[in-house]
């Protein structure tokens, strides 16, 4: 989970969150607001259509029982949110209200039959003052007195609030004279209802359109990040010597990769055909090279075969055959291509091969009067490199001794086995390394005329490809340089997982 949360997948993620999230809200937030709006229009949109309902039955009678039993007819009666506010009789004694007192909330008939002007019932038995003339009401009252007779006075509808919703007042012109007041009741649930099942829906349409986004960004981030991923695991494949590995750029793993990278995999495809192109010209040259010294080789074994008998001639003749042997081997390894190179390394005894080389090199010793000690070399100690390659770099230890400490100088060679790694100590009584650091970077010893400065980079490259090392320091025996080589040695001979570059000195060395 914490890769996924700093992964190119998951950003895209979040940002399809947060740009369906804010999209869905602009639009979402206006059409609940909306919606709402249209249930309290609709709620009072019926109330007006049930007040409209009595309009008739006004306009014919003003008889109670008549107008009670057109009240009980509607919605809002039967459910008793309805009220009918009559007017009193005319003051030129147009007739007296029949039922005066009868009706509830009615009020008591003025004599002559006439309620008094300008009273009008609050339901209590109360007056109060009022525009026109008010008589009996019939239904449930909740508006206030004074709001009925402004609406009977001021012959326009309106709403006030009332306890537990609105009151919907309703004018109907009885007669020209007289105007008649319809009270509705609206509850406030009237007012939203629907509204909590609207904002679930759209609520869940937003939760569904995230999802979708996630989706599609999902999908959208999983082709992205496949595509990386495979151009990185080629990347590290090409660096770890496969130089077969291409990325694809057609067909269905490429399908749906961006553009840009469909570009890289191009150019990583076209830079690892370069780099075929470099090693194998590489070693076309080093093979030409090579060939080259067989000519002057040739000579040399001649000469060699001329010098009659003797450890000098015999030393040389060998050196001659060895050295035809490496340019040989040379050739062939330059011709091979690296895929037909062997998966795993043959092993080798390292205590024979440091025998044979210290033994070749011992003749020249003892010429220029040098003192030599090998030590641990008397019993078998496998590694797992080739014998060639250990046996060079004895050659280029043992070289740098000759070739770096004046005549008569003495060395030592030791040999150290463990359970897991097989040390190689090689000391002198020379004046030792002034800079351990720039011996062992490639082409910066400085080891006078003669020299590459590779001698120590390839001894250094074979202990790294056993996950050794090889570290310069100090020689606590001899006092002058010494050279630390650990090849790391397994009982099946197989090669351990290359280790990372390790330098400098070892707990075996005087600092």
């Amino acid at each position: 989970m914490m890769r996924l949360r700093h992964s190119l997948r998951w950003a895209l993620i979040k940002a399809a969150v947060a740009g369906t999230t804010m999209v869905a809200l602009a639009f979402l937030i206006p059409l609940g607001l909306m919606v709402q709006q249209t249930a309290r229009d609709r709620a009072f949109t019926a109330a007006e259509r049930q007040a409209a309902a009595l309009g008739p039955a006004l306009a014919i009678t003003t008889d109670q029982d008549a107008i009670a039993r057109a009240v009980a007819s509607t919605d809002a009666g039967a459910q008793g949110r309805m009220a009918v506010h009559l007017p009193a009789a005319g003051a030129a004694g147009a007739g007296t209200q029949s039922g005066a007192g009868g009706g509830a909330g009615g009020v008591a008939s003025a004599p002559g039959g006439a309620a008094p002007a300008g009273k009008v019932s609050d339901g209590s038995g109360a007056a109060a003052v009022a525009g026109p003339a008010a008589g009996a009401t019939i239904g449930e009252v909740r508006a206030l007195a004074a709001d009925v007779a402004s609406a009977g006075g001021q012959g326009r509808s309106f709403t006030v609030e009332v306890p537990g919703g609105y009151a919907l007042l309703q004018p109907v012109a009885v007669d020209t004279a007289r105007t008649a007041v319809v009270e509705v009741f609206v509850a406030d649930g009237d007012l939203t209802r629907g509204v909590a099942t609207a904002w679930q829906v759209l609520s869940g349409v937003a939760l569904g359109l995230v999802a979708v986004s996630v989706l599609v960004a999902d999908r959208m981030g999983a082709r992205i990040v496949g595509s990386a991923r495979r151009l990185a695991a080629a990347a590290r494949s090409l660096g770890a010597g496969d130089l077969a590995v291409r990325v694809p750029v057609d067909g269905k793993q490429a399908a749906g990769s961006p553009e840009e990278l469909r570009e890289a995999g191009h150019a990583f495809n076209a830079m690892a055909d370069r780099v075929v192109q470099l090693l194998a010209a590489e070693r076309e040259l080093a093979a030409d090279l090579s060939h080259r010294l067989r000519t002057p080789l040739t000579v040399l074994r001649l000469n060699a075969a001329s010098l009659g008998e003797g450890d000098a001639a015999d030393a040389t003749r060998h050196a001659v055959a060895q050295l035809e042997r490496e340019v040989d081997q040379i050739i062939r390894s330059a011709r091979r291509a690296p895929e037909d190179a062997p998966a795993v390394t043959v092993g080798c005894d390292a205590a024979e091969v440091i025998r044979e080389r210290v033994g070749f090199w011992s003749a020249l010793a003892e010429d220029e009067g040098r003192r030599w000690q090998l030590a641990g070399a008397d019993r078998e100690t496998p590694v797992p490199v080739q014998r060639g390659d250990l046996a060079a770099a004895v050659d280029a230890l043992l070289g740098n001794v000759f070739r770096h400490t004046g005549v008569g100088t003495a060395f030592s060679v030791d040999v150290l086995a463990t359970g897991s790694s097989v040390i190689v100590l090689v000391g002198d009584a020379g004046p030792g390394f002034t800079d351990p650091e720039a011996a062992l970077k490639r082409g910066e010893g400085h080891g006078g005329e003669g020299s590459t400065g590779l001698g120590l980079d390839i001894v250094r490259k074979l202990a790294e490809a056993t996950g050794g090392d090889l570290a310069l320091g100090r020689s606590a025996v001899l006092g002058g340089a010494e050279i630390r080589l650990r090849l790391r040695s397994r009982p099946d001979g197989t090669v351990p997982a290359r280790a990372g570059r390790r330098r400098g000195r070892g707990s075996l060395f005087a600092r």
